[in-house]
């Protein structure tokens, strides 16, 4: 089911990309299947996260979410 997850949420950013690159967690939530909680839907983040598909961004104020192959500031360096 994670894997499943992962792939909805990867679609969502796919199908957003000319639009937005950087969501808050609750616009991403919408993709979780119904019946999952947010605490698992939040371990299926940081396990994106921690596996290098997707990254935080934060601006100091607030934290959002992003694909890592769209972080400007690393193909700037």
């Amino acid at each position: 089911m994670n894997e499943e997850v992962k792939q909805a949420v990867l679609d969502f950013f796919k199908s957003k990309e000319k639009t937005k690159t950087k969501f808050y967690m609750n616009d991403l939530r919408k993709v979780a299947p119904e019946g999952m909680s947010n605490r698992e839907f939040k371990k299926v983040i940081s396990e994106m996260i921690a596996e290098g598909t997707l990254m935080y961004f934060s601006t100091g104020s607030t934290t959002m979410i992003q694909l890592a192959e769209a972080d400007v500031d690393s193909k700037i360096k």
